[in-house]
């Protein structure tokens, strides 16, 4: 099986590719939806959140308060760093499992959607690096936009990631999110043909 990564930075439009790559036919796994899922009330990284941070983090009906929790990791690198020594193991163990899932039901590629695959090293366990690019001033003013932040709370996000010029010096496949939107789907229509042997 061939495992492509696709990655970009926060607000750069990986999700419209990922979906994109879906109505394609393409199976994959979503690295948000993984890492709501490990923290689940009841589940191993939910306890330890809990344990590390305290009840604030939450809500009272148990689940994770994710802008209270964003709030002190945004500003704080080892806060940061603390929870995703927390998450990651078991972020890693699902897709693990899922793609050997994806395997046995004979698919013969998958995209592993995460926004952090270079950051945390999964990179290494992908065949392809595929990479959505945009400046980092559209980048800022979609984030403002998308998550009502202020420019300071954006940059932080943004600044909490590897650049995005060093992200596509490590990519396979570069995904322009600047082009108009028919040619950048073009693009990524043409890459999964290739990466699928449809080409």
């Amino acid at each position: 099986m061939k495992v492509v990564g696709l990655t970009g930075g926060i607000a750069s439009g990986k999700t419209t590719v990922a979906n994109h790559l879906r109505k394609l036919g393409a199976a994959v796994i979503d690295a948000d939806v993984v890492a709501r899922q490990v923290v689940m009330p009841g589940e191993p990284a939910w306890k330890k959140i809990r344990g590390i941070f305290g009840p604030d983090v939450f809500r009272p009906d148990g689940t994770l308060d994710r802008v209270a929790l964003g709030r002190i990791v945004f500003s704080d690198p080892t806060a940061r760093q603390r929870l995703n020594d927390i998450t990651h193991p078991f972020v890693f163990e699902v897709f693990r499992r899922r793609t050997e899932e994806l395997a046995r039901e004979g698919k013969t590629v998958v995209i592993w959607d995460v926004p952090l695959l270079l950051e945390t090293g999964m990179d290494r366990m992908t065949d392809e690096v595929w990479v959505v690019a945009i400046d980092e001033g559209t980048q800022l003013h979609r984030l403002m936009e998308r998550d009502r932040l202020d420019e300071t709370a954006a940059r932080a996000r943004i600044s909490s990631q590897m650049p995005l010029v060093e992200k596509v010096k490590k990519a396979h496949r570069i995904i322009d999110a600047k082009e108009p939107l028919n040619l950048m789907l073009q693009k990524v229509e043409r890459y999964w043909k290739e990466a699928s042997g449809e080409a």
